[in-house]
This record gives structure tokens, C-alpha cells and sequence, in this order.
């Protein structure tokens, strides 16, 4: 029995093509291991979105050289896809983000002939590489890849090249795989995409149907959208935020920039007036909802009022919280030619001051519900306390034992960040 440990980078889309991996291995044989130890193959599920990205997989690959010489090296991902051109020393396959669902195949043609393994494939990947898991073993909400690519082609962004156009997973094969989660315990999933709010557009559906279809499911408590853009939530998607509890209470929506230069510059596909709209539609039908964002700070030509116009946004549309990300240029993308690009220093300072701003934002978020009861889905028990989310993204401490994957009522006692206490 050959052993094979796992490391995965990056997004919630990998997370789930890496448990699929896993999954397909085991139930050919493989032992699965932690990626720490000696092992007769390592993957590495690799990303790109930064400079640091890169930085990583590399780092990750050459771990796993080192770990065991004479082992099977797999690298794979957005890093690889856009590094085909690229010699990486000591892989034997390196495979983008096509063919991972073949990932036994390969490993039986590499131990068979002993022949590095590259795929050429060139061009923008245009069908949906199918995959379906029915358990996220360690997990206590389940992630389900309902879509792939992005035709965006935000100026900063490099994804585009390395996962191809969008394309969708099957509807009926959606529910299925979602009904056989909710069957194996699962009692939240979250639908998770390059770019989510796009399925359904290369098919006869709309992202608003596969929602209608998924809320009826029975035992499914909570469904959470990884992320979407704020032009991709319609009239139909929120009509189903309007008539569906089971759509949970938060949603992940990228602002990326608080001007309406930058987002012009960033090739974003509305401006501010359009933002701040949408956010006011939807805190219509959900008065309490959890806005979280992705903010991008030093990009070429932000000056400092400019940034401070950032942030101006970002308290005037009163995220829940503000994941923030300097600046990386990515080669090959439009603003990697822009000129006003700025020193890492100063990159490094208003990325500081956006996550003091996102830690008060988060925090007067949390304020709201002291007092309230809350509905947690438990995660895990430590240090004879009790752990989990609740639909709105609240994590809550409990001061006593509840049972893994329970749906529990408590009441907010009190704040201590990034925890909210109950009894």
C-alpha cells in the first residue's frame, strides 16, 4: 500500500478538489497520511492569487523533495497552470486545473513507466471537471463545487488565465451531491466557485434556480454562499433571501476598492453608487445580515486620499468584517503595466490601518447581539468550552459542553474578540 500526504493551498475551491483527491485515493488503496510525514507521494494543491502564493507552493513542493527524494512529487493548481513554461526541479506530475479527477490514472501511469508526467495542455479550460463527495471527514460544514473559472478579467487578477472561462456543475447533480451530504450528517454546505454567482450561465438554469431548488432539501439547516459579486445578486437571488431562512444570515460580497478611480482602474464592473445600493436592498430584507468584503490596498495610483476614501467606504457600509490584501502584482495582468505603483512599505502600513478598521467594524457587529439568543451549529469542545458559528458568522464561545454538530440556543453574554461569550 503506497502512502500519500496532501497539502492544500489557497481558496475553498481546492479545499474541495483536494478532498475529493483524498477520497479517490483512499478508496484505491492509498493510506493516507499527514503531509509532515515520509510518504510515497505528495501533492500539493498550489495557488497563485500572490506573489506570497507563489512563494508558498514552491516552498511546499520543495518540502516534499526534501521530506523523501525517491517519492512521487504531484503538483497541481493555479501556480502550475500558469507555470507550465516554468522548469520546477524534482516534480514527476505537474497537471493545472484539468485532469485532477484523474489523479489515480496518472499515479498508476507514473509508477508503471517511471516517466514525468507534464500536462501541455494549452488554451482557457472550458468544461466543468465533475466531482462529487458525499463526506468532508474533519469538517463540520461541507463545501460543494457548484462552478469553475471567471470571464471578469479584473485588471489585478490572474485566476482567469489559470481556471479558464466559467463553467457549471450539472443542476440535478448539484442537489444530488448535497442531498447525500445532508443524508451523511452534514447540516450545513457551503456552494463555492471561482465565481459563484456565474453558475448557470453556460447552462439553461439560473443561480437563483439552483438556490430555489436547493432550500427545499430536507435536513439541509443552513446554506452559505462562499462568496459573490454585488452584480450577480439579482431580483431572483433575493427574492430567495427573502422567502428562504435556510439561506444563512451572512454573505461575502468583494468591495476590492473604496474609489471609484480604482475600481475603474481595477476593471471592477460598477462603481460606488451601485455598491452601496445593493448593500441597502439587501439590509431591506435582512436588517441584521452579516456583510463581510475583500478589500485590495496599494494598487497602482491609490494615493493616500484616495485610500482614505477606502476607508470612509468601508465605515459607511459598516462591514462585519474586511479581509484585506496588499497589492501583488501578477505578470502577464493589465495592471501590471499600469505605472504609480507603490513601495511595499507603504502597502504594508494601509493594509495595517484597513485590519484596525475591519477589527472595530467586527467588534460593533458583534455588539448588536448582546442579549440576543443565537443558534450555533458546535464545531469542537476544548478547555471545557464549546465552539462554533452561528448563521451570520458570529463565533461563539459557550462556557459548557454541547455536542459536535449540534444546533444549540444561547444567549450572548459578552465580547471577548474575536469571540462572542454565552453561558
Amino acid at each position: 500500500m503506497k502512502s500519500v500526504g496532501i497539502y492544500t493551498l489557497g481558496c475553498k475551491v481546492n479545499t474541495y478538489e483536494s478532498e475529493f483527491i483524498m477520497n479517490e485515493l483512499k478508496n484505491h488503496g492509498y493510506e493516507i497520511k499527514d503531509f509532515d510525514d515520509v510518504c510515497d507521494v505528495y501533492i500539493i494543491n498550489t495557488c497563485t492569487v500572490t506573489n506570497t502564493s507563489d512563494s508558498k507552493s514552491r516552498k511546499m513542493i520543495n518540502q516534499a523533495i526534501r521530506k523523501n527524494p525517491n517519492a512521487c512529487i504531484v503538483a497541481m493548481g493555479c501556480f502550475i497552470a500558469t507555470n507550465m513554461d516554468t522548469k520546477i526541479d524534482g516534480l514527476d506530475i505537474a497537471i493545472g486545473n484539468k485532469d485532477k479527477n484523474r489523479i489515480v490514472e496518472l499515479l498508476d501511469e507514473y509508477f508503471k513507466n517511471k516517466k514525468t508526467i507534464i500536462d501541455s495542455y494549452s488554451g482557457r479550460l472550458n468544461e466543468f471537471e465533475d466531482m462529487f463527495i458525499s463526506e468532508f471527514p474533519g469538517r463540520t460544514r461541507a463545501f460543494v463545487k457548484i462552478q469553475d473559472g471567471c470571464d471578469n478579467f479584473c485588471s489585478y487578477c490572474i485566476i482567469p488565465f489559470a481556471r479558464g472561462k466559467c463553467r457549471s456543475k450539472d443542476f440535478n447533480k448539484v442537489i444530488e451531491e448535497i442531498k447525500a451530504l445532508v443524508k451523511n450528517g452534514y447540516r450545513e454546505v457551503v456552494l463555492t466557485g471561482i465565481h459563484t454567482g456565474h453558475y448557470g450561465n453556460d447552462l439553461d438554469k439560473s443561480f437563483a434556480d439552483l438556490l430555489n431548488e436547493l432550500v427545499k432539501i430536507d435536513g439541509l439547516d443552513r446554506l452559505r454562499i462562499s462568496s459573490i459579486e454585488t452584480t450577480e445578486l439579482n431580483d431572483d437571488v433575493l427574492n430567495v433571501l427573502r422567502n428562504s431562512k435556510v439561506i444563512v444570515n451572512h454573505l461575502h460580497i468583494p468591495l476590492q476598492a473604496g474609489s471609484n478611480e480604482i475600481l475603474k482602474a481595477m476593471n471592477r464592473k460598477y462603481d460606488l453608487d451601485f455598491f452601496f445600493n445593493k448593500i441597502a436592498e439587501i439590509r431591506s430584507i435582512r436588517p441584521d445580515i452579516a456583510i463581510s468584503t475583500d478589500v485590495i490596498v496599494g494598487f497602482p495610483g491609490e494615493t493616500e486620499e484616495l485610500f482614505q476614501t477606502t476607508m470612509d467606504t468601508c465605515r459607511k457600509l459598516e462591514f462585519s468584517k474586511i479581509h484585506v490584501f496588499p497589492y501583488s502584482e501578477r505578470k502577464g495582468t493589465k495592471s501590471s503595466y499600469m505605472s504609480g505603483k507603490l513601495d511595499n512599505a507603504t502597502k504594508k502600513d494601509r493594509a495595517r490601518r484597513l485590519i484596525e478598521l475591519s477589527k472595530e467594524l467586527e467588534i460593533n457587529y458583534m455588539k448588536k447581539f448582546i442579549g440576543s439568543d443565537v443558534e450555533v451549529l458546535i464545531e469542537e469542545y476544548k478547555d471545557g468550552c464549546s465552539f462554533g458559528h452561528t448563521g451570520n458568522f458570529l463565533y461563539v464561545k459557550i462556557n459548557h459542553e454541547c455536542n459536535h454538530n449540534e444546533m444549540v440556543t444561547v444567549k450572548v453574554k459578552d465580547i471577548d474578540y474575536p469571540y462572542v461569550i454565552a453561558d
